[in-house]
């Protein structure tokens, strides 16, 4: 009988500038024990000090996500998620980039392990919440510009209908080009879960490269 392999585990801490007082040792502290008691290989800890959730780069984080992304880990865990995603879509984004290179996901105080069958399912239910955000988004949008059409405002370029066919045959290019799916989403104005998505429908979605 062969023993089961070890995973590597990255922790991951913030603390912004508004968190004054807190310490990411207290994040970390929780962490570690969580790691142990599971048996995890702690190969490293990135913390990001007196960064804002808000920003679109973090240091640490970015390169935590390198280190996912040449599988030289198997879990990233961090102690709330709003230590990690700045928002619902980024987090479902980053979420959809981790499950594709085979990486789980744990949020310890949320109770949320994306390396479990249970938490793999919520990883769907936090998408479907995301998809919902942006519809409600979109019709705040839309009924805006009703507001200002009827006010005989001409607002905005014309709406150009998505060719979805199109689309998927991009994707299966871009893919195949060694494309990964933030810059295929970057590059169709989609969101990366989207891409994801179609890229599992077509057979293509495979690990980043």
């Amino acid at each position: 009988m062969t023993n089961k392999r070890q995973l590597r585990v990255a922790l991951y801490a913030r603390v912004s500038t508004r968190d004054k007082g807190q310490n990411p040792e207290l994040q970390l502290a929780e962490l570690r024990e969580f790691a142990a008691d599971r048996g995890w290989q702690i190969i490293g800890e990135f913390v990001d000090m007196g960064v804002s959730g808000s920003k679109d780069t973090r240091p640490q984080l970015d390169a935590m996500m390198r280190q996912a992304k040449a599988r030289k880990l198997d879990v990233i865990a961090v102690w709330k998620l709003d230590r990690f995603g700045r928002s619902l879509r980024h987090l479902v984004d980053t979420l959809a980039e981790l499950e594709a290179v085979g990486v789980a996901f744990v949020s310890l105080t949320d109770q949320i392990d994306l390396s479990t069958p249970a938490g793999k399912l919520m990883f769907h239910v936090i998408g479907a919440m995301a998809e919902f955000e942006r519809a409600l988004i979109q019709e705040r949008v839309r009924a805006g510009l009703a507001v200002a059409q009827s006010k005989g405002k001409t607002l905005g370029r014309p709406r150009v209908r998505r060719d979805r066919d199109r689309d998927a045959k991009r994707i299966r290019e871009l893919r195949n080009d060694g494309q990964s799916y933030r810059e295929i989403a970057d590059e169709l104005g989609r969101s990366t879960m989207d891409v994801y998505r179609v890229a599992m429908t077509l057979g293509c979605a495979g690990a980043e490269h």
